[in-house]
């Protein structure tokens, strides 16, 4: 594997990649692979990601409503995610929850590489119960978000709802994607929340997905890496 650092904002990010999509390691054949860490005096995450998997996952993160929420994007999105992650939730869980989605976002513009062949666009509507959400990414290499979901300021378990559009931000900062969440209806704010994640999961899913028919990476400026 080939290795890489980057920093962003200042703070380390170092991790590695699958050096093509073609390469095979012990999560199966041909997967589109990463593995990231990040540490600061805040936090320290450690996210692997497979693109290619069956939504085989292992999350642990000190707030188990944020657990059970990434658990919904490997899931749903069919991604293999080893996540683990310490954060100073003595204070609260808005660093741990930033800097997860963050690492998480990295990692998948990470395990996509140069980007040739996919689907690049993804979306998707979900009902669950009451709530109906739609999300809408384009993995274009620029950042943009956009959240109009309103919610309510509650605790969710040991979670504050206002950390929700927190980890969709940092997501979008860090796969470097358009990112548009929009909640239609809902009065469950369990359900709401946890509806966005599928959502996203979904969305995901069909952006990174390969097209046979594809040549080359979907832009007519012919790239989307950063």
């Amino acid at each position: 594997m080939g290795s890489a650092t980057r920093s962003v904002q200042g703070l380390p990010l170092r991790g590695t990649r699958s050096p093509t999509p073609g390469s095979r390691d012990n999560w199966g054949v041909m997967p589109r692979s990463a593995t990231l860490t990040r540490t600061t005096k805040e936090t320290s995450v450690e996210v692997r990601i497979n693109l290619d998997g069956a939504g085989t996952h292992t999350v642990t993160t000190p707030s188990p409503f944020l657990t059970h929420m990434v658990e919904q994007l490997a899931r749903h999105g069919l991604l293999d995610l080893d996540v683990h992650v310490t954060g100073d939730v003595h204070i609260d869980a808005h660093h741990t929850t930033e800097d997860l989605g963050f690492v998480l976002g990295h990692a998948v513009a990470k395990a996509l590489g140069d980007k040739v062949g996919i689907a690049r666009y993804g979306w998707a509507t979900l009902p669950m119960d009451d709530a109906r959400a739609t999300v809408t990414l384009d993995l274009s290499g620029r950042p943009y978000f956009v959240w109009e979901v309103p919610l309510p300021k509650a605790k969710i378990g040991d979670w504050d709802s206002e950390l929700a559009e927190v980890f969709f931000e940092a997501f979008a900062r860090g796969a470097l994607c358009n990112l548009h969440v929009v909640l239609h209806r809902g009065h469950n704010l369990h359900h709401c929340v946890e509806l966005c994640f599928k959502t996203l999961a979904k969305a995901l899913a069909a952006a990174v997905r390969c097209d046979p028919r594809a040549q080359g990476v979907p832009s007519t400026k012919g790239s989307l890496v950063d």
